[in-house]
């Protein structure tokens, strides 16, 4: 397949642009290694310098953003090579978290790099070295040079788990040319519900089928086995609930609701910004309860114990049989379900779940989650969950048993298969 000219001006003018960047990148990243945004002896892979050598077998590449679109590319990674024992995968990605997660979480035959900054210069050091048979993209986030350069050079491109709500494509709606310019370099294009196919149409996209979150099928996060066993003596005997994900207005509505409870269970709060730790210790002072901090090396001596550090949310999920989904309290509209689901963590959630409406509603469907006002948050997090959870596990496990078509037809694409 030839891949088509850049017909818009808009793709024609970022293409030259990104000419330009490294003028200044190798100044910004290091200036960003020395704040602590960059990975010491990785920063490099973002100028298109693989860290890694490339396996002499055939190279599945996979790209998200971030961490938590990353984690959700992880099932069908394993659907894939299950289909394809001879091949392996590399899985791109741009936030630092991201990286440091998915070390502890990689499937087998599986390995993360940087994507590179988008310049010509970057990218062709990139593919020169890693050679892909296939590239799959996830979600929304699109890189223009990196789409017009994988597709010059016949590389087929899929994207896949693609999202995208009402204010992501008023954002993206005046660049309509740019993005149907690179809509046409994709084979395969398929969004998570109706709304997002809607717009990808809207924005040029063509052929757009509508197919399951791959969130739902991401097998369980890992735990360290000693960090789990040390967690699991700790808690013995005492009922503890996770507050997943979280942001301020979770904490406040979880606060307001235990005061004054004589029978409170342990409340471990797993901020989203694990650099948060002290601002939710202030916080919950303010409503009089006393918190450890796990980052400081404390244990759960507190009614509260903020579990404040990056990569251990598969140790939380196992150890705290009800989970309180973060960031349904407020305008963040919600977080991922479906790694609670995966390990027998029961599932609440506050009435704010826009950011996941798909994923809630399937959940709901089969009695699998509860939403909960902060009025009934007391009663429920002491409540008894386990049919609950045991229905959101099996959603979960189902989930993963469906994703055999579309790994083999990404496989057929990429001529795996």
């Amino acid at each position: 397949m030839t891949s088509p000219k850049p017909k818009g001006l808009g793709l024609r003018a970022y293409l030259a642009v990104s000419r330009a960047i490294p003028l200044a990148a190798p100044v910004l990243l290091r200036r960003r290694l020395a704040r602590g945004k960059e990975i010491p002896g990785r920063w490099r892979e973002k100028l298109g310098e693989a860290s890694l050598p490339r396996p002499e077998v055939p190279l599945v590449w996979l790209h998200a953003v971030g961490l938590g679109e990353v984690l959700a590319l992880r099932g069908l990674i394993a659907a894939m090579a299950a289909r394809v024992p001879e091949a392996e995968f590399l899985v791109t990605s741009t936030t630092r978290g991201s990286a440091e997660v998915m070390a502890g979480n990689l499937p087998p035959r599986t390995r993360h790099q940087f994507l590179p900054l988008d310049a010509p210069r970057y990218l062709a050091r990139f593919l020169d070295h890693w050679q892909p048979a296939l590239s799959v993209w996830a979600e929304q986030d699109l890189w223009p040079g990196a789409v017009v350069a994988t597709a010059r050079r016949g590389i087929p491109l899929a994207l896949v788990n693609a999202r995208m709500n009402a204010d992501a494509f008023a954002r993206r709606r005046r660049w309509r040319g740019l993005y149907a310019d690179l809509f046409a370099r994709f084979r395969l294009i398929l969004a998570q519900d109706e709304a997002t196919a809607g717009h990808l149409r809207k924005l040029g996209a063509s052929g757009v089928r509508v197919a399951a979150s791959l969130k739902a099928a991401a097998p369980p996060l890992t735990a360290d086995p000693m960090a789990l066993a040390t967690a699991r003596e700790a808690l013995a005997g005492r009922r503890a609930v996770l507050l997943a994900s979280s942001h301020p207005e979770d904490e406040a509505a979880l606060f307001t609701a235990l005061r004054g409870q004589p029978d409170a269970p342990l409340v471990l709060i797993a901020p989203r910004d694990a650099g948060r730790g002290g601002e939710i210790a202030a916080r919950a002072a303010e409503h009089g309860f006393s918190t450890t901090r796990r980052s400081r090396g404390e244990g759960p001596e507190a009614p509260i114990w903020i579990v404040d550090t990056l990569g251990e949310m598969g140790l939380w999920y196992r150890v705290c049989p009800v989970s309180l989904i973060g960031g349904s309290f407020g305008a963040t509209e919600g977080h991922n379900p479906w790694e609670a689901a995966a390990l027998g963590s029961a599932i609440l959630h506050g009435p704010r779940v826009a950011n996941f409406a798909g994923d809630f509603a399937a959940l709901h469907a089969e009695g699998a989650a509860q939403s909960v006002f902060t009025e009934s948050l007391a009663a429920a997090i002491t409540g008894d969950h386990a049919e609950m959870s045991r229905r959101a596990g099996h959603l979960s496990q189902a989930a993963r048993g469906a994703l055999a078509p579309l790994a083999e037809e990404l496989l057929a694409l990429g001529g795996l298969a």
